[in-house]
């Protein structure tokens, strides 16, 4: 039977949560699905997904890219697709298996200027790899970039995170416009993260975006990450985990109520 992937892209403003957001992903799928592969992708240029998974990165996808170029004989870079052929054993060596997922950085550039090389790369690896798990989840960067360069175009779902300010919003609103022409998913939502006040959700104005969970501030998960511990050092009940579960459950990702472990 040919797999039918699912693969999750998480967006939105710098600062919300995303990368939050995409461990708890993560931790719920690979508890749910013990059976399934799963491959977490940190596409961001922070970098924080790793730390948040508990995952020590070695090598990156730009790593091997710039390495890949600077080896070819006449000194003139391939086209992004040119290199997959020869590095797709590379990048199969370069992900971190980890008890339930596998996971992969796309890197950091060493210096200032424009992403695209690399984002165009991306794009080609997510095509090719997606085949091989049954679950992706993409922490993406921040904004509309990824997006703008068709990046994430092939994504089944777009989750959208923001907090509860009138910025954080319209940076998901503007992701989400700019989607409808670029990527092909199948749902798009919002998270409205960091809620200082549950009671206060009403008055967050998502237009005609779904909201898909509201999630309260919680200062268990900060002080987990000030302490550099990952989301599977996180008690079941943290509010990131619960926000999580009732987003992936109105995606219908996840099953609803307490019978975990089934396909749907």
């Amino acid at each position: 039977m040919e797999r039918q992937t699912k693969i999750l892209a998480v967006a939105g403003k710098g600062g919300v949560g995303k990368t939050s957001l995409s461990a708890a992903f993560v931790r719920l799928l690979s508890q749910a699905y013990p059976d399934k592969r799963i491959l977490a992708i940190d596409a961001d240029p922070a970098v924080g997904l790793a730390t948040t998974l508990g995952v020590e990165v070695r090598e990156t996808l730009d790593d091997i890219r710039k390495s890949i170029v600077a080896s070819v004989e006449d000194g003139a870079p391939r086209q992004a697709i040119e290199l997959l052929g020869e590095a797709r054993f590379r990048i199969l060596d370069t992900m971190v298996e980890e008890q339930g997922f596998a996971f992969l950085a796309i890197g950091r550039p060493e210096s200032a200027g424009c992403y695209c090389t690399v984002n165009t790369y991306l794009k080609e690896v997510i095509t090719l790899l997606a085949g091989d798990f049954d679950y992706v989840v993409i922490d993406g960067e921040a904004g509309v970039e990824q997006i703008n360069r068709r990046v994430m175009e092939k994504v089944t779902h777009l989750v959208l995170v923001t907090d509860p300010s009138r910025r954080g919003v319209q940076v998901a609103a503007t992701i989400r416009r700019v989607a409808e022409e670029l990527v092909m998913y199948q749902r798009c939502g919002v998270v409205v993260n960091r809620l200082e006040d549950p009671e206060t959700a009403g008055y967050v104005d998502l237009g005609e975006m779904e909201l898909l969970a509201c999630i309260p501030s919680d200062r268990e998960q900060a002080g987990n990450d000030i302490r550099g511990k990952s989301v599977f050092d996180l008690p079941p009940k943290a509010a990131i985990l619960r926000g999580a579960e009732e987003c992936l459950e109105k995606l219908g990702i996840l099953p609803a109520g307490a019978e975990k472990g089934k396909e749907v």
